[in-house]
C-alpha cells in the first residue's frame, strides 16, 4: 500500500505543478505526462496488476481499472507517443492545446481515483 500511496502523492503533486503556466510548455507536458503515468500505475496496482516496465498499458487499462473511456486513454496514449519522440528522437512537438488536454485527462484519472 505504501507504493500506491507514493504513486498517488507524486502524481497529484506533478499534476498541480503542470498547471503552472509560468513554466515552459515542454516542462508542463513532462510534469502532466509523468503525473498521468503515476496515477494510472497506482490504479493498475490497486487492482493487483504489476507492470514491470514503464509502458502505456497503464493507460489502455483505464476502462478496467477506473472505468474511464477512450476519451481519456486516447489522449494519454497520444502523449505517450509524443513523449517517446521527444525522449528518444529529440522531436518533442507539443502545443498549449495538447498540454491542456493532457492535464484535463490526468485530472479525470485523479478524480476517479479519489472516488474509489
Amino acid at each position: 500500500m505504501a507504493e500506491i500511496a507514493d504513486l498517488l502523492r507524486t502524481g497529484r503533486a506533478r499534476l498541480v505543478d503542470a498547471g503552472h503556466t509560468t513554466l515552459a510548455l515542454e516542462s508542463r507536458f513532462d510534469l502532466a505526462y509523468n503525473a498521468a503515468h503515476a496515477l494510472c500505475l497506482a490504479a493498475l496496482r490497486a487492482k493487483g496488476y504489476r507492470a514491470a516496465n514503464r509502458c502505456y498499458i497503464v493507460f489502455q487499462a483505464l476502462p478496467h481499472t477506473l472505468g474511464l473511456g477512450p476519451e481519456v486513454w486516447r489522449v494519454l496514449d497520444l502523449c505517450h507517443n509524443k513523449r517517446n519522440l521527444g525522449e528518444y528522437e529529440g522531436m518533442l512537438e507539443v502545443d498549449e492545446r495538447l498540454v491542456k488536454d493532457l492535464i484535463a485527462a490526468t485530472q479525470k484519472v485523479a478524480d476517479a481515483l479519489s472516488a474509489v
